[in-house]
């Protein structure tokens, strides 16, 4: 899966801008602050794993940052999240200051003791958390203590190509999830092959990283409110049991796979300008690339909803933590303060209008886990307007009002492996969905009742 922070630290314009501060990651620093949080006059390191190169947003950010505390060096050891290399450093006594991850691996991080509880910290940093959203906020909550401050907050809602939709004779409202035997019809009047091989896909159900997507559709979550897993659920297996026939009945998986590893996602020749793709659900940041590399493509969309027609949505995103054995914990919790407050925001929305302006573009939206800022960057920069891309936007912004995210776990990583490999095995053949899952669920419990 291509996900949000893959394609920022690939692009050409985050390899432009390169690092704020040097690139060397390793040890943390002493700093003069004492209490909570750092002030103008420190001094120090602040080091950081996990962060990739920055795009334009968080170029902006790191300048910003930078300018307000020109006595705090930050290093950035550049790439995305390594477990491995984390835990090394953690068990070799040599951790860095400031760790950046996925929020749906604070759970798991938080059980092992990597990463500590920051409530004491921020409290003395002033972090209000209900600044955040509370689904994010809930994400980084682990047995009533927080152990992260969100930042990024990603939605899913069905994109699709009007020319292609029309072609059929069909409408956006015919590929909508309410009806499962609906959708299974008009997929297959999108879905094109020629001499065996598939030229286009009707609709991509995107499997397996949006399971628990369909899995609520049908009224289940992966994960139960007290953190064990619930992945045998009868409704999570029928629900993929139902996205597994609609790639079975548009090739299979191992032609189906093929033909959408194939794609070229950011550039002019993408699947929907090429005729390649009818519809699929994909997090909001891909309107902007769409609208970068085909500002003039027949863009439509509508939300992904539940099987009784109910908008929903699926959100997670990204989260800063503080690692067990931090030289700097003051300075730390005050750079996820000052990179997830709402001027920092703004200032990080000016420099994506400058880029808007540059491109002759379209503001295509930011969405934080804050979302006073998100409201103030929509009211400043978001045009109204008719395009697909207009509407595309719109979307986006309403779903994070009622998107859900998967309940927080001390096993929550373990528990993201365990169904991810038993989609996979079900996509392979190796197994029916129902046994994939009751194994998934198997392994599951043992890891969670392992950290209970």
């Amino acid at each position: 899966m291509i996900t949000r922070r893959g394609f920022l630290t690939g692009s050409a314009g985050a390899l432009a801008l390169g690092a704020v501060t040097s690139a060397c990651g390793g040890v943390g620093g002493k700093s003069t602050s004492s209490g909570g949080g750092a002030s103008k006059g420190d001094t120090g390191t602040v080091s950081i794993q996990g962060l990739g190169k920055p795009d334009d947003v968080g170029g902006a950010r790191r300048n910003a940052f930078k300018s307000a505390y020109p006595k705090v060096q930050v290093n950035i050891n550049e790439g995305d999240f390594d477990p491995q290399q984390f835990l090394s450093a953690i068990a070799s006594g040599n951790p860095p200051d400031l760790v950046y991850l996925d929020r749906d691996l604070v759970g798991t991080y938080a059980a092992k003791g990597a990463i500590q509880p920051l409530d004491d910290l921020i409290d003395k940093a002033g972090i209000k958390m209900s600044l955040y959203r509370p689904a994010a906020a809930k994400e980084v909550t682990i047995d009533g203590k927080v152990y992260g401050v969100p930042e990024f907050y990603d939605t899913r809602n069905i994109l699709m190509s009007g020319k292609v939709l029309r072609s059929a004779g069909l409408t956006a409202a015919d590929l909508a999830t309410t009806d499962w035997d609906k959708l299974h019809t008009n997929a297959a009047k999108l879905y094109k092959v020629s001499g065996g091989k598939i030229t286009r896909i009707g609709f991509d159900p995107k499997l397996p990283e949006f399971l628990p997507l369909w899995a609520k559709a049908n009224g289940a979550d992966m994960i139960n409110p007290d953190g064990s897993p619930n992945l045998a659920d009868p409704r999570i297996i029928e629900a993929l049991t139902f996205a597994l026939s609609l790639i079975g009945e548009q090739g299979g998986w191992s032609k189906f796979k093929a033909f959408r590893d194939a794609w070229d996602l950011f550039g002019s020749g993408n699947e929907f300008n090429k005729g390649q793709a009818g519809a699929f659900p994909w997090e909001g940041w891909y309107v902007n690339v769409l609208v970068q590399a085909t500002p003039k493509l027949d863009l439509e969309s509508i939300p992904f909803t539940d099987r009784q027609g109910k908008p929903i949505s699926f959100s997670n995103g990204s989260a800063w933590c503080l690692p067990k054995g931090s030289k700097n914990p003051a300075a730390a919790v005050n750079y996820m303060k000052f990179m997830t407050a709402t001027d920092t925001w703004l200032k990080a929305a000016a420099a994506r209008q400058a880029t808007v302006e540059k491109n002759k573009s379209i503001f295509t939206g930011l969405w934080t886990a804050n979302p006073t800022a998100d409201a103030q960057i929509k009211a400043k920069y978001v045009k109204p307007g008719t395009t697909g891309f207009d509407k595309a936007i719109q979307n986006y912004y309403a779903s994070t009002d009622y998107a859900f995210s998967i309940p927080p776990s001390k096993a929550s990583s373990e528990i993201k492996t365990a169904w991810t490999d038993a989609v996979n095995r079900a996509l392979s053949g190796q197994q029916k969905p129902d046994a994939a899952m009751k194994q998934a669920q198997s392994e599951a419990a043992k890891a969670f009742s392992a950290v209970k």
